[in-house]
């Protein structure tokens, strides 16, 4: 009975996790391959349709198309959102590896700026030797094309450092 018993707790903690896919299933970018290989299908088959077809072939061909097309978009935008980081993506990595956070008191030859987004910094605030050269040790969102993460004091500020203009700020960084 015993045995019974623990069988079917086991089941029943088991089963659940393997029939209902997790919400944190991500894409692969193979499922991308395969929808791109599936509407170049549906397209050769569409001109195929309008070569020797009739209008409802090339109708249902068209929706065919429209389909795999919608099907693509869809695993695009799921692959881009399962290796995307957000915003607060760090808070929990900060949290688990509280060393790599503790970098002691961190002083400037400049006083403390609660800068705001849009603003415009002069390059002494944001020379080479405040980058962060690797943000993603950091958990840090992905940067566009002239733009760097820099430290001032326990904030991380994201500037474009051809204008010097702040693009976002994230407060109390660091410990």
């Amino acid at each position: 009975m015993r045995k019974l018993i623990t069988t079917a707790l086991m089941a029943a903690v088991a089963i659940p996790s393997l029939a209902v896919p997790g919400v944190a299933s991500a894409q692969s970018w193979r499922e991308v391959q395969d929808s791109r290989r599936d509407v170049r299908e549906e397209r050769r088959e569409l001109r195929q349709a309008q070569r020797y077809g009739d209008r409802r072939d090339i109708r249902r061909e068209r929706r065919d198309v429209r389909q795999a097309q919608r099907e693509l978009r869809e695993d695009r935008r799921d692959f881009r959102q399962a290796r995307a980081w957000g915003r607060n993506d760090w808070r929990d990595w900060r949290g688990r590896n509280r060393a790599l956070y503790a970098r002691g008191n961190w002083r400037a030859p400049f006083r403390y700026n609660q800068w705001r987004p849009g603003v415009r910094i002069a390059p002494v605030y944001y020379g080479q030797r405040y980058w962060i050269n690797d943000p993603y040790r950091y958990r840090l969102p992905a940067v566009r094309a002239n733009q760097r993460w820099i430290r001032h004091y326990d904030d991380v500020v994201l500037i474009d450092y051809r204008r010097g203009v702040v693009v976002d700020v994230i407060r109390g960084f660091y410990f």
